[in-house]
């Protein structure tokens, strides 16, 4: 079997296929396997690989700004006009010079991760109160030193809630790359919109959906694990 959507064949299908009813658990059950958990997983990995390359870049100009403020609007400026552009325009952008490609997909969907990443660890480098910095710099600790130990630890809470917009956000554009390559849960989706297919829609549109709230809850999850002073703190 391929990885392609589906098509239902009408001749052969059960009644509720061939009906086009609202939902027809016959076809998700015979579907799965070959077709809808294929590209869950292309859904998971292309959302992971931009988010990791976002935040390491997010990271890296963040840290940059943090030290040298006349960085900080040009690379401001620079990802919110990549941020303003349209998914399919971007991509029609890149076509030419990447094709229809993964890489293409990625590149694009990382640059619409580093805005909301760079603003997000920024601001929570900067969130670090000016005592604790002077405490730091009392007790003989160096600027590297009082990165790691202090404003980087503080900083988390921000750093994880862009880390939960840049997710939720990606693994919605994710779905526009099915326009590019044929990957993702975008596929499903547009073939069922294609087709006027309710049940494939319905399920690839849930998953995706589904996978945006499990992320998030992991997300969630991980902070309360990393920063326990912030949740003693809220119940206070």
């Amino acid at each position: 079997m391929t990885n392609e959507p589906v098509i239902p064949d009408f001749g052969q299908a059960s009644s509720c296929v061939s009906e086009n009813r609202f939902f027809c658990t016959d076809w998700v059950r015979d579907n799965w396997g070959p077709v809808l958990q294929p590209r869950l997983i292309e859904h998971i990995e292309l959302v992971l690989i931009a988010v990791s390359i976002g935040f390491v870049i997010s990271l890296a100009a963040a840290l940059l700004a943090h030290r040298l403020r006349l960085v900080e609007r040009p690379i401001a400026f620079v990802s919110a006009v990549i941020y303003t552009i349209p998914s399919l325009a971007l991509f029609q952008l890149l076509v030419p010079l990447t094709g229809l490609t993964v890489t293409t997909v990625e590149v694009a969907l990382v640059s619409y991760t580093i805005l909301i990443l760079f603003r997000n660890i920024l601001a929570g480098l900067r969130s670090a109160p000016p005592e604790v910095l002077e405490a730091a710099r009392g007790m003989g600790l160096t600027p590297t030193q009082t990165l790691w130990r202090v404003e980087l630890p503080l900083a988390l809470p921000a750093i994880v809630a862009g880390l939960r917009i840049a997710v939720v956000s990606t693994i919605a554009l994710a779905t526009v790359a099915a326009f590019v390559v044929s990957q993702g849960l975008g596929v499903p989706i547009l073939g069922a919109l294609r087709d006027n297919f309710k049940t494939e829609i319905l399920v690839a549109g849930a998953l995706a959906v589904g996978l945006a709230f499990v992320a998030d809850g992991i997300l969630v999850l991980a902070q309360r694990a990393l920063t326990p002073w912030a949740t003693s703190r809220r119940t206070a």
